[in-house]
């Protein structure tokens, strides 16, 4: 039997703990504030508490937020978990990465956990070395996120979307990228893996790689360089532009409705344009839907454009440098 004082002390210390657990708490911080499992029972049958996972409480009721799930699975999981795949990438604000209610955690593999609910438990060899560290959970790194994430989805076009972002918005790097897939080696690693090829080799968004698809089946294009950086003889640097076919001075554009909300934004393309076309270079431009929903009328026009300026020089020399 605790004390007046000693019960206001752990009521205290209850509180204050829920407080930064947004009032979801463990069934070993509940009896340290002097609640047995007999009054747990009680309150969550009155509705006073839900019962989240195995062990975990919330001490409010009503449907859990995102930060919500993320430390209960986090508490179920135990101090060695990490955050990783989709609900990692939530976390740190990808914006093309599917929304999911699981809560997806790698463990020691030496740890007897196991899934439940909401709370998607994995076993890991080795637990990632460059997590980020919260007051309530640990969240792994952005590469370890991304290669967990893609290894659990099917469609290619999430994946290359995932893969992209992640390196056009500075989350992580190649070579980062590069290390985790091979720690995870050949075990689902395939769609990541080509994805992560493309990357490499210029491509940098989901509809660029759905563009390269598109125009890879033509029996009449020749090369084509993606996101190259060009220059003219005298070291002036032109717009990046998403494909470039050489032997036509020919450049295509994927037009995202994203990137041209603002006037700013709208502005900027057209000036890119006009900067290519000073310079004696077509520049065709294309929207991912059109991309994804006739990619043959894509590819013909294409061609089409290659057959009429093939040989044709813009009005300086351009030079090709690697992808930007």
């Amino acid at each position: 039997m605790i004390s007046p004082t000693e019960q206001q002390t752990a009521d205290k210390d209850l509180a204050a703990t829920a407080e930064r657990q947004h009032q979801i708490v463990t069934r070993a911080q509940l009896i340290r504030a002097g609640v047995d499992d007999m009054a747990m029972c009680r309150r969550a049958k009155k509705g006073q508490y839900q019962r989240v996972l195995p062990a975990v409480y919330s001490l409010v009721t009503g449907t859990l937020t995102v930060e919500q799930r993320r430390i209960a699975a986090a508490l179920y999981a135990g101090p060695d978990a990490q955050i990783t795949g989709l609900a990692a990438l939530e976390w740190y604000g990808f914006r093309y990465a599917p929304r999911t209610e699981k809560v997806q955690l790698i463990v020691p593999h030496h740890a007897r956990r196991r899934s439940v609910g909401h709370a998607v438990i994995q076993r890991a060899l080795t637990l990632d070395e460059r997590p980020r560290h919260t007051e309530v959970y640990t969240v792994c790194s952005p590469a370890r996120a991304v290669v967990d994430a893609c290894r659990e989805l099917r469609d290619l076009r999430t994946v290359r979307a995932i893969v992209a972002e992640s390196i056009q918005r500075n989350y992580t790097s190649l070579k980062a990228l590069d290390e985790e897939v091979r720690r995870a080696r050949r075990s689902r690693t395939a769609l990541v893996r080509r994805a992560l090829k493309e990357v490499i080799e210029g491509i940098r968004s989901a509809a660029e790689a759905d563009l390269r698809d598109c125009l890879s089946t033509s029996r009449i294009l020749p090369e084509i360089l993606w996101n190259p950086s060009l220059r003219t003889a005298d070291g002036t640097a032109l717009p990046t532009p998403d494909a470039w076919i050489a032997e036509a001075s020919l450049a295509v554009e994927v037009d995202s409705r994203e990137f041209h909300f603002a006037p700013e934004d709208w502005r900027r393309s057209l000036d890119r344009h006009n900067v290519l076309g000073r310079y004696g270079i077509l520049v065709l431009h294309f929207t991912p839907a059109e991309i994804r929903q006739d990619p043959a009328r894509v590819r013909r026009i294409v061609e089409d454009a290659y057959r009429a300026r093939r040989g044709t020089a813009a009005s300086c020399e351009v030079l090709v440098g690697v992808p930007s």
